[in-house]
């Protein structure tokens, strides 16, 4: 595996779309992972083009559809007596928020508005997450415990007759679910290990995500209220004009305008991602890297970007250690300018890979972890509880996404 490390050679690799491919990498990796069989070019193009519902005009809809299942789980579980403290350990917090509300907005509910085995649902899903990087690594699942019943398990939830009874399935699992009915090679359990993968695909990344948006934004107060401020003033209301009694509605067209939030969302992307974006030669050829440079490639040949060493370059970024809410934010916009060795970088911030294999739900993903931080810090007074260590990155998942805190991060709350 050949790695690229100057970040302005970039896009030489990711314009070479042709020779050096993301998918066969994926296609490889995904079925073993997951737990369904290799799937026919025929299928694969199919399936790619579903994820074109995660953009568009159909992400106003999600959008929607997120906000309010963001405010269903907040206001059941968290928003009680107002002014009681109550005690928690973030990411637990955040996994708990996150993850149902997700789940309800790609797959719907039941007639009784929530799954009530969710919490078990979680468990499972926590217990084969911690396993993913040796699955991904290619340890056979019968050599990891018990993961495979767990993964079974899991996969199990999403069977055909158990979804037919949930309502408010979003357009995007409706279609793949439509479209894995058409094919007769798939057996039901098929179907649900490609529904489970999206599963993963939804939260693996977006639940650490707002986990660290949230633990540094609370461990730095000026920006938390900094970002408090900022979402008022785009729902055009003062703080004593706020009414916790209702429920927030932050429509697409709102969070864009949210610049301040999306900067320090992508200070805690940087900080925290550790994503490796591979491809695989796909025939010999040149490759180009600039003017004067090439390097002979063969076929089979693994190329790799980790642009997390671009993240904490100090060329790049000054201090590039230390959180910055306003590090992405110049003159009421967002900051697009990076230079590296007095060239500006096209490619400066990568949390979601690159080129046409960049996550297709990645703005879902940004608007649902800005509406969850819009939810805490307009009814929750937070705060991070003293005499404990700072959280750490859990490195075991470097080149995988987003990294986990090493430590969970205890933290006490209250509805204002």
């Amino acid at each position: 595996m050949t790695f690229i490390m100057d970040p302005l050679l970039y896009p030489s690799i990711i314009k070479h779309g042709r020779q050096l491919d993301f998918h066969e990498f994926a296609a490889k990796v995904a079925p073993v992972t997951f737990g369904y069989p290799v799937v026919v070019p025929a299928l694969q193009d199919q399936i790619y083009r579903t994820f074109k519902l995660l953009q568009g005009d159909n992400l106003a809809a999600l959008t929607e559809s997120m906000m309010g299942n963001l405010m269903l789980v907040l206001r059941q579980d968290h928003l009680g007596e107002r002014g009681a403290w109550r005690r928690a350990a973030l990411y637990d917090f955040c996994n708990a928020v996150m993850f149902e509300a997700t789940f309800l907005t790609m797959y719907g509910r039941p007639p009784a508005r929530r799954h009530g085995d969710m919490a078990a649902l979680r468990d499972d899903f926590v217990r084969f997450d911690n396993m993913f990087p040796l699955l991904i690594a290619g340890v056979p699942v019968r050599l990891l415990g018990r993961t495979k019943a767990v993964r079974d398990k899991l996969i199990g939830y999403f069977l055909p007759h158990r979804m037919s009874c949930w309502s408010g399935t979003s357009e995007f699992i409706r279609t793949r679910a439509e479209l894995f009915e058409q094919h007769g090679a798939l057996r039901d359990v098929d179907k649900a290990a490609h529904h489970f993968a999206i599963l993963w695909a939804s939260v693996g990344n977006t639940v650490p995500a707002s986990f660290w948006a949230v633990y540094h934004l609370a461990s730095h107060r000026g920006a938390l209220q900094r970002v408090r401020q900022e979402v008022l003033a785009v729902l055009g209301l003062h703080a004593d004009q706020f009414n916790g009694d209702v429920d927030l509605v932050l429509d697409r067209g709102q969070l864009e305008k949210l610049v301040y939030l999306e900067s320090a969302i992508n200070e805690s992307l940087r900080l925290s991602s550790a994503s490796m974006n591979i491809r695989v030669a796909q025939e010999d050829f040149s490759l180009s890297l600039g003017a004067e440079r090439s390097v002979g490639i063969r076929k089979g040949d693994f190329i790799a970007l980790y642009p997390q060493s671009m993240h904490m370059d100090p060329d790049i970024y000054d201090q590039p250690q230390s959180f910055r809410a306003d590090r992405y934010v110049q003159d009421g916009r967002l900051k697009t300018d990076f230079y590296k060795a007095g060239q500006k970088l096209k490619h400066y911030l990568m949390p979601f890979g690159s080129g046409s294999t960049m996550c297709p739900g990645r703005y879902f993903a940004m608007n649902e972890i800005k509406q969850f931080v819009c939810l805490l810090l307009l009814y929750f007074d937070l705060q991070l509880e003293e005499d404990q260590s700072r959280a750490t990155l859990d490195q075991s998942r470097a080149g995988l996404g987003i990294m986990l805190p090493a430590a969970d991060v205890r933290f006490r709350y209250k509805a204002i």
